[in-house]
């Protein structure tokens, strides 16, 4: 009996968190009839789980959004969400899955972004090229049902996880208001991200203020790598040295990767207060 009652848990633990995933919401293509840079790549996506349970997802062609819509989205507000994996894969639980449940409960509506890897394997795509066209088409995207979601077109912001965090910083550094003449109803709205929160973010010495660049949010953990613990506060002094409004957190007992994690301790289990909290103080949340 006992054999069995062992052989029921293992088989519960290997196929639940596949049904789980499978209960997420549908995804929406952020181009329909195909991505630009993608054409004739047909090859379906790739999805593995580590030894943590974790949901590793590659081999993009298909990039889209998933959305989390709070029954009712009194706030408002929308977060595009990039999760980080070295531009190789995406980890979906602590940096997507996990975040937007989240932010949804909390009344926000968030958007995990399933974004094109530059550093996949035998990968033609660059960071610079097609997966910053794919978080700007998905801030369009979100901005151009914005009626539909019940969000405020001016509260729409991004959130980016490690290598994510470095796509996210990007969108805030190159964005435009649109081709009023396109055709396509997307290609006309914003890429303007309201605001950014760029945590433990990749690419640090990259990021850098513009005109206009949206409040910034900016968390990781004292015991990263030396490029993100001080890349960091680099980044907040380019900001602070420009005028611009942004505000830094580095929390001392953890390194990299912590996201939204069960098995988080500490003070850093708060960190999504404190950022909701940053919405609330720059007028973005009520």
């Amino acid at each position: 009996m006992k054999k069995i009652f062992l052989c029921f848990l293992l088989l519960v633990s290997i196929f639940l968190p596949a049904f789980l995933h499978a209960q997420e919401p549908k995804e929406i293509l952020l181009y329909p009839n195909g991505a630009p840079g993608s054409e004739g790549k047909t090859s379906a996506e790739k999805v593995r789980v580590n030894a943590t349970g974790d949901h590793l997802i590659s081999n993009i062609h298909k990039p889209s959004i998933i959305p989390y819509i709070p029954a009712k989205n009194e706030s408002r507000v929308a977060i595009v969400i990039a999760p980080g994996g070295g531009h190789q894969d995406l980890w979906m639980d602590h940096e997507g899955y996990n975040p937007a449940h989240y932010f949804r409960d909390k009344g926000i509506a968030a958007f995990i972004l399933k974004y094109r890897l530059a550093r996949d394997t035998n990968s033609t795509y660059t960071i610079d090229k097609e997966e910053v066209a794919d978080i700007q088409r998905a801030i369009r995207l979100v901005r151009s049902r914005a009626k539909e979601w019940n969000i405020d077109t001016s509260k729409i912001g991004v959130m980016g996880f490690s290598a994510g965090g470095e796509v996210a910083a990007l969108s805030a550094m190159r964005f435009d208001e649109g081709d009023k003449s396109a055709k396509d109803q997307v290609d006309r709205a914003s890429s303007y991200p309201n605001f950014q929160a760029l945590i433990y973010p990749g690419g640090t010495k990259r990021i850098e203020p513009v005109k206009n660049s949206p409040p910034l949010f900016i968390l990781g953990g004292f015991k990263d790598v030396p490029n993100i613990a001080e890349g960091m506060a680099q980044i907040y002094l380019r900001y602070k040295a420009a005028g611009l409004p942004a505000e830094l957190h580095i929390y001392s007992s953890v390194g990299h990767g912590f996201g939204i994690k069960k098995d988080n301790v500490g003070a850093v289990v708060h960190w999504p207060e404190r950022f909701l909290e940053w919405l609330t103080d720059i007028g973005i949340m009520k």
